[in-house]
């Protein structure tokens, strides 16, 4: 294991148990500040995630937005490639996709202009760490080489981590919304 991989591994490992310990301790109401931040985007097409074990669940907000427009989840179609986002609503029959995560159980693409993305630890300055296949690296890299696209980092608080390890190839976030704040990138 090089360097790098080995500083994130590490990393992971202590993202995980922090994540952990926070969803284990989270209130109602996690989604609150990233309703209010999609409130703003009514009717823009969107995806965001099932959430997978302790990640912070989007879906209260994903329903608001259901409400208004296209809202969508990721799925796996083949390691190394980009992910490809299919119509959600609160109600749709899921079936299990890759990696423990549902998806739904009729196919209906789209490219979404916003992406909420699950992370395993982020930094104050808009960078992420996931969980090393790479999928939304090379999926907001593909979706941003088409047209703008907005990339919002859902996490709680305690994923913050002050050193991240980073590669080129790792695509920055333009806003980070945790359980009690909402932190903007402008510049990107």
């Amino acid at each position: 294991m090089t360097g790098l991989a080995a500083r994130k591994a590490a990393a992971r490992k202590a993202a995980f148990a922090r994540r952990r310990a926070a969803h284990a301790a989270a209130g109602p109401g996690p989604a609150g500040h990233l309703s209010a931040v999609l409130a703003g985007f009514r009717a823009v097409p969107l995806a965001g995630y099932l959430p997978i074990r302790t990640e912070i669940d989007p879906r209260p907000a994903m329903a608001e937005a259901a409400a208004h427009g296209v809202v969508g989840v990721p799925v796996i179609e083949a390691a190394g490639q980009p992910l490809r986002f299919s119509h959600w609503t609160p109600d749709c029959a899921l079936v299990d996709g890759p990696f423990g995560a549902q998806i739904p159980a009729v196919a209906a693409f789209f490219e979404p202009e916003i992406l909420i993305v699950p992370l395993v630890a982020f930094d104050a300055q808009g960078n992420r760490l996931g969980y090393g296949g790479g999928f939304y690296d090379r999926t907001l890299e593909q979706l941003r080489s088409r047209r703008a696209t907005l990339a919002i980092g859902f996490a709680y608080d305690a994923q913050e981590d002050a050193a991240l390890p980073l590669e080129d190839t790792d695509q920055p976030l333009d806003m980070i919304v945790t359980e009690t704040r909402v932190l903007s990138f402008p510049q990107r």
